[in-house]
């Protein structure tokens, strides 16, 4: 593991090369030569490769972090292995030309989980032609059937960002996109493998924990109090394919804030989840959503351990995951303790899910949630749902599912549904949606962005591509109509959108979108201090213009402006989210949002301002500086992140945060601040 590969067996066997395009030409051969090995012993899985370049001078690789969001957009290569051989589940590993790797989950060939971790090696180097990369994945880090002959599926693809050209192994349609590899349908299948012998296979994971904090909101207030701390996870494979995890005084103190959002609308903002406990398995506990935001998700994770923004204490929990023939199994079972600060008394939830695999690449479902102390009423707020994900030929897909929940004090008027259709070819798409949420409808293990609606969905797009153009891949009209009214049929919102888009042949992309809109407000709600918006409907007339720099480009993301009418009055917004590479190893990733609002009942300006700048020593190494300011709350929060992987799956983190109240009584007051030394070993038996 040299990343030079001058190891005897590298000559002796022949590699698989012949990579085809998926894009900018559908079909073709690869433009730049790729050669890929697998090997294995008694303890990893191998993959190597070398990557050819004309231009070397041109590779794309700034960003050394593993599980980097970047390396998707730069130079890498990817293996996908498809360890059940059931054409719809599998890992894909990835890495860039400068060390920089990921370790991926996916389910049911569209559900990617790019937060799940596990133990793998990656090494990399330099030729005169190119790149090259070897992989050490553990069968131990892999999930996967019976006996020691194996067979399974296996893909690679190749990036060269300088062309934006993605190349595969196996051949994959230019429809399917970025998550082409996920298509184990279309996957090669690995023969030969041998896989070693059942172990223990039990996973250790120890920490310690010191902090110190400061909280002037707390009751009472805390002021540079020490708390030690310890806890433990233990994960332990019942078969090679099920496996068991338990969290005994679980703390998340490694995980960075979450970034600030603009709200300006009268409903919640769901935030992803970053918790690593939650994050395994996240698939299996997926459910019926296709990820609009309307989507009512009966399994939201971030309904543990957090109450009102404030983490809440996880005494214990357990888990089970995994497959078994057509199964999916999935179970979790974990206890929040009371927190007098945050009025949560000790609750219980509890999620269970089971999905069986039908027909080629479909599957049926049901999950079941409680919650031991509903939030509405006195008793338990229970959840259950079945539903159907049926793919038919390569790019036609019907969802549905059918929720029914039990709450205290609210009978009948309980059940959420859903019916979708979606077409989605590379030139042509077509969507048609009917979702509804009764009024009683209440996923308290879940997110409930809005209740008691109907929502009617359709939206069709054409996506030609020019032919001989050097500048242009693909140019895109989609239009859309939704309507959406509560169960009394009262329209709520009504939405006509038409977008056009021109994709360059260097992955910049240009974007101008009009909404002609009208919403229902039926209770007055407050948009910023002092400006309420009041009981009424309201048309709207907006058109926005949107620009994306590839990630080829020292300064790359996506700025946006936006003018149009916002409740009788008006509203300009200007955005910019991206990333600024200043050196190799330094970069600074702004976040601007910048919102003039001038309607009858005031004029206000919302800001959120931030910026995230990372230092890379070696790709398990890094820190990075988060700091966002938002004039809505008037905060400045600040939280800087040290993260040291200093063996595979044990880590150092030192956490530095502190909340400040820009516009306080007495000037800049401090509100919160905390200083946090974590460490874990991970042991392997």
């Amino acid at each position: 593991m040299d990343g030079r590969l001058d190891d005897s067996v590298y000559a002796e066997v022949q590699p698989v090369s012949g990579f085809i395009q998926q894009e900018p030409v559908e079909g073709a051969p690869a433009t730049e030569k790729t050669e890929a090995w697998v090997f294995f012993d008694d303890e990893n899985l191998y993959v190597a490769c070398r990557c050819w370049d004309t231009h070397p001078e041109r590779i794309v690789a700034n960003d050394m972090r593993r599980d980097s969001s970047n390396l998707r957009q730069q130079d890498n290569f990817g293996v996908g292995l498809d360890t059940f051989h059931d054409k719809r589940n599998g890992y894909l590993f990835s890495v860039s030309p400068v060390g920089g790797f990921n370790d991926i989950a996916i389910s049911d060939e569209r559900t990617l989980n790019m937060d799940w971790n596990t133990v793998v090696d990656a090494k990399v180097g330099r030729f005169e032609g190119g790149w090259i990369a070897e992989f050490a994945i553990p069968f131990k880090s892999l999930r996967y059937g019976p006996g020691r002959e194996q067979v399974w599926g296996i893909n690679f693809r190749r990036t060269v960002r300088s062309k934006n050209e993605h190349s595969y192994l196996a051949p994959v349609e230019a429809a399917w996109g970025g998550t082409a590899i996920a298509r184990f349908s279309a996957a090669a299948t690995l023969v030969g493998l041998e896989a070693p012998p059942a172990a223990m296979n039990l996973e250790v994971k120890p920490y310690a924990i010191a902090e110190m904090a400061t909280d002037y909101l707390a009751s009472p207030v805390r002021v540079n109090d020490i708390d030690p701390d310890a806890g433990f996870d233990v994960k332990y494979g019942v078969t090679k394919s099920i496996t068991a995890d338990f969290t005994y005084n679980t703390d998340f103190a490694q995980v960075e804030d979450d970034e600030a959002q603009v709200n300006l609308t009268r409903f919640n903002l769901s935030y992803p989840e970053k918790r690593e406990f939650f994050l395994e398995g996240r698939g299996t506990f997926s459910f019926g959503g296709t990820g609009g935001a309307d989507d009512p998700a009966i399994f939201y994770s971030r309904r543990i351990g957090l109450s009102a923004g404030r983490p809440i204490p996880i005494v214990a929990g357990g888990r089970v995951t995994g497959k078994a023939g057509k199964w999916n199994i999935g179970a979790l079972s974990i206890t929040s303790d009371d927190d007098l600060a945050a009025q949560a008394p000790q609750t219980n939830f509890t999620v269970m899910s089971l999905r069986r695999d039908v027909l080629r690449r479909s599957v049926v479902g049901m999950m079941m949630t409680r919650r031991s102390v509903s939030t509405v009423g006195l008793g338990s707020n229970e959840v259950a749902g079945v539903e159907g994900q049926f793919q038919f030929y390569q790019n036609l897909a019907i969802n549905t599912y059918l929720a029914k929940s039990w709450t205290p004090g609210l009978d009948g008027n309980d059940l959420s549904y859903r019916g979708q259709v979606n077409y989605n070819a590379d030139r042509y798409g077509l969507q048609l949606d009917r979702l509804v949420v009764e009024d009683n409808f209440n996923p308290e293990v879940g997110f409930l962005r809005r209740d008691d609606f109907r929502r009617n969905f359709a939206a069709a797009r054409f996506s030609p591509r020019p032919a001989n153009s050097r500048v242009i891949r693909k140019y895109s009209y989609e239009s859309s109509l939704e309507y959406t009214t509560d169960n009394q049929d009262r329209l709520e919102t009504r939405e006509l959108q038409g977008t056009f888009r021109i994709e360059q042949q260097n992955s910049d992309l240009w974007a101008l979108t009009y909404i002609d809109s009208y919403e229902f407000i039926a209770e007055p709600f407050t948009i910023s201090e002092g400006v309420r918006i009041p009981i009424g409907g309201y048309n709207f007339g907006t058109l926005v213009g949107s620009y994306t720099l590839g990630q080829q480009h020292r300064v790359s993301g996506t700025a946006t402006f936006e003018v149009g009418s916002f409740y009788d009055g008006d509203k300009t917004t200007a955005s910019y989210k991206g990333r600024v590479q200043i050196v190799g190893r330094l970069a600074v990733e702004p976040s601007i949002s910048l919102n003039w609002i001038d309607i009858p009942q005031g004029s206000f300006t919302n800001t959120i301002v931030g910026g995230r700048t990372t230092f890379t020593v070696t790709p398990r190494m890094y820190a990075a500086a988060l700091v966002q300011y938002s004039s809505s709350t008037t905060t400045l929060a600040t939280n800087i992140r040290f993260r040291w992987e200093y063996q595979p799956g044990s880590e150092l983190f030192v956490v530095y945060s502190e909340g400040r109240d820009t516009f306080p009584p007495r000037g800049v007051d401090l509100e919160t601040r905390g200083l946090v030394v974590k460490i874990n070993r991970l042991f392997r038996f």
